[in-house]
């Protein structure tokens, strides 16, 4: 575990989940809702990004749990799932990875609501949706999709200093961990100034060193190579969706910076796909952990008139 006493906003996150096995890995699941919901109803599912964790939703969950189904799991190598050492962590896996989850939980329709890496894995998911090769038998239904804050166009993203230095590194897990301050600084960089001091800061760096997960920083971070290589596949997946969509960003972000989201919405409009771009001219990268009330209003918002 971190080297500090769980954080108490970390211990009752925890606490509404449970493990589960996908495919002989532990993989830490929340799936909460109204007590008498309809099974086949649809769902909210939640996807994170790095090198957070289904935490990053924790105060978005409240303010739509009382009326739909919301699942949010941590992927792979992230918050109390497994943290196999010797793995290559690729996006296609962590899909795979998604699809399993989602058919353990005999989810049939869903929204699907992402951050950061979590939009290059719903990009993947509703790929796969429009080509219509989805690793289950029965896949999940997309009726909806909204993205938050994430390197969708990898060409435009403005690494940061703590990224660059994770990616110089060699692509295997680091024999000691991070001082808690270095992990702090880094992460510091991506949110507005005003987080300098903030508790969930501080919650997140202790969720990286569970199990030694800051050791497994520079595997983690090579989704950023995969999504360069890939760009064509993610960028298609996201236009080519027939469904509707909306990118809704912190333009404050000094990474997935605000023309992402704009560029998205005129790909989409040439395509003839339904799209809402939204800009929060106040927020940064991470609006779910910034401004988690906005975030549920929008996704409520956007839940109820495509479901």
């Amino acid at each position: 575990m971190g080297s500090r006493e769980m954080p108490e906003s970390v211990a009752r996150w925890r606490a509404q989940g449970g493990t589960a096995d996908v495919g002989g890995r532990s993989i830490f699941v929340v799936d909460v809702g109204p007590e008498q919901a309809d099974p086949v109803r649809p769902a909210l599912v939640l996807l994170h990004g790095f090198p957070g964790s289904s935490y990053d939703w924790h105060g978005v969950v409240p303010g739509l749990s009382a009326e739909w189904r919301v699942v949010a799991f941590d992927f792979l190598g992230f918050g109390f799932s497994a943290k196999p050492r010797d793995l290559r962590y690729s996006l296609f896996d962590q899909t795979d990875l998604a699809e399993q989850v989602l058919a353990e939980l005999g989810v049939e329709q869903a929204v699907l609501v992402a951050h950061d890496m979590g939009d290059t894995v719903a990009a993947e998911l509703l790929g796969r949706a429009n080509d219509g090769q989805s690793t289950q038998p029965r896949p999940v239904e997309w009726l909806g999709c909204v993205l938050t804050n994430g390197s969708i166009f990898i060409d435009m993203a403005q690494l940061t200093a703590g990224q660059q230095a994770l990616l110089a590194l060699p692509d295997e897990a680091l024999d000691e961990p991070f001082a808690p301050e270095g992990l702090r600084a880094g992460l510091a960089a991506s949110f507005p100034p005003a987080w300098a001091a903030s508790d969930e800061l501080d919650a997140i760096v202790w969720l990286n060193q569970v199990e030694g997960g800051d050791r497994l920083l520079p595997r983690l971070i090579r989704y950023i190579e995969e999504r360069r290589e890939h760009q064509p596949r993610w960028t298609a997946g996201l236009r080519d969706y027939p469904g509707p969509l909306a990118a809704a960003w912190g333009d404050l972000d000094p990474i997935a910076v605000a023309p992402m989201a704009d560029r998205l919405g005129t790909l989409r409009q040439e395509a003839g796909h339904p799209v809402e771009v939204v800009h929060w001219p106040d927020l940064g990268h991470w609006p779910s952990v910034e401004a988690p009330d906005v975030v549920a209003a929008l996704v409520a918002r956007c839940a109820r008139t495509w479901t």
